[in-house]
Order: structure tokens, then sequence, then C-alpha cells
């Protein structure tokens, strides 16, 4: 089955387990897209992993980029700005 990990959420809401190599897929994908492209929104992210991922991936890329994003916001590693009426900004932390 592979090592698994417990994915955290920045509500403190209950994580779900995943498979590592999936979750590392993903959290790669997020993070390369940031470097290059810089601070997008939510949409414009997920559109750029499903790119990335398309083709080389087993599972639904919007479900796993869901849940890998609200674990690397619960863990600092990338920043989301919420603001009402506006599309959901999404960063690399600054130490990232």
């Amino acid at each position: 089955m592979g090592d698994r990990i417990l994915t955290q959420h920045p509500e403190k809401k209950k994580g779900v387990n995943i498979r590592r190599d999936k979750y590392e897929q993903v959290r790669d994908a997020i993070q390369a897209s940031l470097r290059e492209e810089g601070a997008q929104t939510f949409q414009a992210l997920s559109e750029a992993v499903n790119q990335k991922l398309a083709g080389n991936f087993d599972g639904s890329i919007g479900w796993y980029f869901t849940t890998v994003k609200l674990d690397l916001e619960a863990r600092g590693a990338i920043i989301c700005e919420r603001r009402s009426g506006q599309p959901q900004m999404i960063q690399l932390a600054t130490n990232e």
C-alpha cells in the first residue's frame, strides 16, 4: 500500500490519510507553479497543477490539489489570502 501521510487543515479540522507519493507529486506541482508564476488565484493554480499532472497521475487531481493545498497552508509552506468577494490568492511563504 505504500507510505502514507496524514494531512493537516488550516482550521484544525480532521486531515485525511493519503499516499505519500501522491502527496509529493501534487505538492511539487503546486510549489513549482508558484515558483514559476508567483502568486496565483485558486483557479489559476488548480489549472496549472492539472496541466503539470495530466496523464501522469492516477486519481482526482482536483481533490488531491485541494487536500494538499490545505495541508501546505496549515504547515505554513504557502499563504492563502481570502477576501470577501475576491478570488483566493495563493503564494509561497517567504521561507520556501
